[in-house]
């Protein structure tokens, strides 16, 4: 692996406190005036520079967070979860206005969950924060930007800005959120990308396709120069490293229980780009995305569940020392 650099991966974008209640049935409505016993509500981290950061760090990577929070006393949950897993906080500065991101997170008894999120301070972040930090971009071997069709400051500038980050010498990946937007400016941000690979529902409102090879043709007809993907849930997912190549990968099952489902997708991610800053083909970090992924569901949280980089590879079937 290249050590040139000081870091791996920065992480940007969405960063949470999450506050789990479980088991809430999502089911059937729950009503005005009615009281639902839980399990105990426990409160985590959240969001892309979390979910992502953490379980590249438990990967072995070395990772930053880039983001804002509020100046509130979440803020010092988000700044401990990650010193604690190693993951740098010297990008992660408190906006004088807005608030820490936060979501209550409803967990029924199968592990599905819905959110109550509010956004927050990363919702803030606009073009002038990223291009007067480009110094942690330069330092960096990769950046991880989510998500970004929440961010409305900054979707319309994310071509410049992500041309900058790439000018700096930092590669680029970016996933979406919610419906995943639209293919406007999409298509004005895919030429600029190293690395897409949204959820199928995601990717399906972009474009409008629902076949996961002719979305993928729809991304690269943007001029989308990297690896393209979609994550196909239980069937696993489509990845694609050039034009006209498709790769199956495959579902890892769950090392146990599934029990949460929350930070399946970022954890994904997390163990895609891990596998390539390792030098891993697009097939092989695609083994180690899904086994992270599967990871992650075993635990309550977006974290708990994840493993280190020995474990996950063999859950992912790769050879040692890979």
């Amino acid at each position: 692996m290249n050590t040139n650099k000081a870091f791996d991966c920065v992480l940007c974008g969405s960063c949470v406190v999450d506050i789990l209640v479980r088991p809430v049935p999502l089911d059937v409505p729950i009503g005005g005036g009615k009281l639902l016993e839980t399990q105990p509500i426990e409160v985590t981290t959240g969001g892309i520079v979390s979910n992502a950061g953490i379980a590249m760090a438990r990967l072995g990577m070395q990772t930053a967070a880039f983001s804002y929070t509020g100046n509130d006393d979440w803020a010092a949950v988000i700044r401990a979860s990650l010193e604690k897993e190693g993951v740098d906080t010297q990008w992660l500065v408190p906006h004088p206005t807005g608030a820490t991101s936060t979501t209550a997170v409803l967990i029924d008894p199968s592990g599905e969950r819905s959110f109550a999120h509010c956004v927050g301070a990363p919702r803030l972040m606009d073009k002038a924060h990223f291009l007067n930090n480009l110094d942690v971009f330069a330092a960096s071997r990769m950046t991880l930007i989510g998500y970004y069709s929440l961010m409305p400051r900054l979707e319309p500038d994310l071509p410049e800005i992500l041309a900058a980050i790439r000018q700096a010498g930092c590669k680029t990946a970016l996933d979406a959120a919610g419906s995943g937007g639209a293919m406007q400016p999409l298509d004005r941000i895919l030429p600029h990308l190293d690395v897409y690979v949204p959820s199928r529902a995601e990717a399906e409102h972009q474009t409008g396709e629902q076949n996961p090879r002719r979305i993928i043709d729809a991304f690269r007809a943007c001029g989308a120069p990297g690896l393209l993907g979609v994550k196909l849930g239980s069937e696993g997912a489509l990845l694609s490293p050039a034009a006209g190549q498709y790769i199956d990968i495959s579902v890892v099952p769950a090392p146990g229980a599934v029990v949460d489902t929350t930070g399946a997708g970022d954890a994904y991610y997390a163990g895609l780009l891990t596998g390539l800053l390792r030098g891993m083909p697009a097939e092989q970090a695609g083994r180690l995305a899904a086994a992270t992924g599967a990871c992650c569901v075993t635990g309550y949280g977006a974290t708990a569940g994840l493993r280190d980089f020995a474990q996950t590879a063999r859950l992912a079937g790769l050879e040692p020392g890979v």
